[in-house]
């Protein structure tokens, strides 16, 4: 096939597999809600899984390495063909990148009737596929510009590996390296990826709707300056959680990007949830980032997790979420714009973000934050599926 229209037309499946994102965007979004349903059947003695995992290591886990990693599958096998000018992955080879994600989920929520390693090697299946998958497609299209998102690909792996071996010597994973370091990837991801994209669409929507001042160039001395300082922290975050050298690079980043995101003019998007969402998911980077910070010196945020929670659920959840409504819209021939159904998305997924982030401050009413913030988690995403279900399984837009 010489275009990639040509290559979707040819298949004559299900339309869930002619893009990359179809398919793990549907299944991330579903896996959001659902694993929110069993978590919280789970915490009120509802339900037991048969997971090898202890309770919160599983939810964890399923809400890092199992949605995250599917959204990274279907932005990645989206994003990357229009990187390298190469034909996307389609068909039985695209469902069978989705099957094994799926497979993934069912080894691991299964795992007290499997090892320990068969569990990993299900879970891992996925992403040394699609790390495969993306480095043969940037090897080929000489698309080494790229080669940085390749290795943080690779370190979300890894980290997910070492879950699963501290899970199997029954240590507390959900507390674990493999975790931060899941965590740190991921962070690192969007800010990488997060400072080419927020400014490039701020600046289209505004040269189009109010010209004015615009957003800094992506990439420019400062950008760089800040990227190195959030790396630097979080690599200590990953290998020295309670040092004080770590908490005060993370303060120091967490400056850094709030300036960073100063520079792309956010404060002029506000009448597009479609691009303010961006900025907005963008800026848990460095909340989290303080919020970890002050954790060293105010010991009660460290012991609830607030800051990790503004990375997990602000940071990843909000970008993601972004990334998943405005992709699904363009690429399915929908207007770049949000309608009230989508705008509503995004407030419920902020409202969980603020109550779970309100339980580490208010430790006495966390049973009910909790709940809340459940209940508004599965309104965004399963709110997703409904409202934008029909657009991943069709193959028309309309």
């Amino acid at each position: 096939m010489s275009t990639t229209a040509e290559q979707m037309r040819a298949w004559r499946g299900p339309a869930l597999f002619t893009y990359g994102f179809r398919p793990f965007f549907f299944g991330a979004a579903l896996w959001a809600s659902l694993a929110m349903v069993l978590w919280i059947a789970m915490i009120t003695g509802q339900i037991v899984l048969p997971s090898a995992f202890d309770p919160i290591s599983w939810h964890a886990h399923e809400f890092l390495f199992g949605y995250l990693g599917a959204v990274m599958a279907g932005f990645l096998l989206t994003a990357v063909p229009n990187w390298t000018g190469r034909l996307p992955i389609v068909g039985w080879p695209l469902a069978g990148l989705f099957a094994l994600w799926v497979a993934g989920r069912i080894a691991v929520a299964a795992s007290q009737w499997l090892s320990p390693l068969a569990v990993a090697l299900v879970d891992l299946a996925l992403p040394v596929a699609l790390s495969l998958a993306i480095a043969r497609e940037i090897v080929a299209g000489r698309n080494w510009r790229n080669l940085g998102v390749l290795a943080l690909l690779g370190l979300f792996g890894l980290g997910n590996a070492m879950f699963h071996c501290e899970a199997a010597r029954h240590e507390f994973a959900a507390q674990g390296e493999g975790l931060r370091l899941g965590v740190g990837a991921a962070i690192m991801l969007i800010a990488l990826i997060g400072g080419r994209i927020v400014p490039s669409f701020t600046r289209n929507w505004l040269m189009r709707n109010a010209p004015g001042r615009m957003p800094s160039l992506p990439e420019m001395p400062f950008d760089k300056v800040a990227l190195i300082v959030l790396l630097i922290g979080v690599i200590g975050w990953i290998v020295a959680p309670a040092h004080n050298a770590t908490a005060l690079l993370l303060g120091l980043a967490g400056i850094l990007h709030i300036v960073r995101l100063g520079r792309w003019a956010g404060d002029r998007t506000l009448a597009e949830p479609l691009v303010w969402v961006l900025h907005l998911g963008y800026a848990f980077v460095p909340l989290g980032a303080l919020a970890l910070a002050m954790a060293q010196f105010v010991p009660v945020i460290g012991v609830n997790a607030t800051g990790q929670h503004l990375w997990m659920a602000g940071a990843i959840g909000m970008m993601t979420l972004a990334v998943m409504t405005r992709a699904t819209r363009g690429h399915t021939g929908r207007e770049l714009a949000a309608d009230r159904m989508t705008t509503a998305l995004y407030l419920a997924l902020l409202c969980a973000v603020l109550l779970r982030a309100a339980s580490g401050f208010a430790p006495e009413h966390g049973t009910a934050l909790h709940a809340l913030a459940g209940l508004a988690w599965i309104a965004a995403f399963g709110g997703f599926c409904l409202g934008y279900g029909r657009m991943l399984l069709l193959r028309r837009a309309g």
